[in-house]
C-alpha cells in the first residue's frame, strides 16, 4: 500500500495539532482524546485506526467526510449549542413590538386602500 510522503504527513500533523489547540482554547473545560477521519482518508495516508497521531491523541475512522477532520472530545457540543439557542429565544421572546401592518402599495391598516389595479381588456 502506498503511503503519504514526509511533507504531506508533516503537514497534516501541523493541520491536527492547530485544530486540537484551536478547540483546546475554545472549550477549556473538555478533555480532547482524538482525531476523526473518514477511513477513507486514513487508509489513503497510510495511517491506522487507533495510532496515537498525536501525544495523547488517537486516529479514530468516524465515518465523516472525505477530506476533513474532526476534533473528539469528552464534551457535549449540542448542549452547549442548545443552550445558546435557548438565550436567543428567551431574548426575543422578552420584546413585546407592537407590530405595523403594511400592505402592497405602502398602505396601513388605519390608512383607506386604493382600489386594485385590473388590467385593461
Amino acid at each position: 500500500m502506498a503511503t503519504a510522503g514526509p511533507n504531506k504527513i508533516a503537514y497534516l500533523l501541523e493541520r491536527l495539532a492547530q485544530g486540537v489547540a484551536a478547540h483546546d482554547r475554545e472549550n477549556p473545560g473538555h478533555h480532547t482524546w482524538g482525531i476523526g477521519m473518514s477511513h477513507f482518508d486514513i487508509e489513503r495516508l497510510g495511517l491506522e485506526e487507533g495510532e496515537q497521531i498525536l501525544p495523547g491523541i488517537v486516529l479514530q475512522a468516524d465515518g465523516g467526510v472525505t477530506g476533513a477532520f474532526r476534533v473528539l472530545c469528552d464534551g457535549d457540543h449540542n448542549r452547549e449549542q442548545e443552550e445558546a439557542e435557548e438565550e436567543v429565544v428567551d431574548a426575543v421572546a422578552e420584546e413585546a413590538r407592537e407590530l405595523e401592518v403594511v400592505r402592497p402599495g405602502g398602505g396601513r391598516d388605519d390608512q383607506e386602500m386604493p382600489p386594485p389595479l385590473r388590467p385593461p381588456f
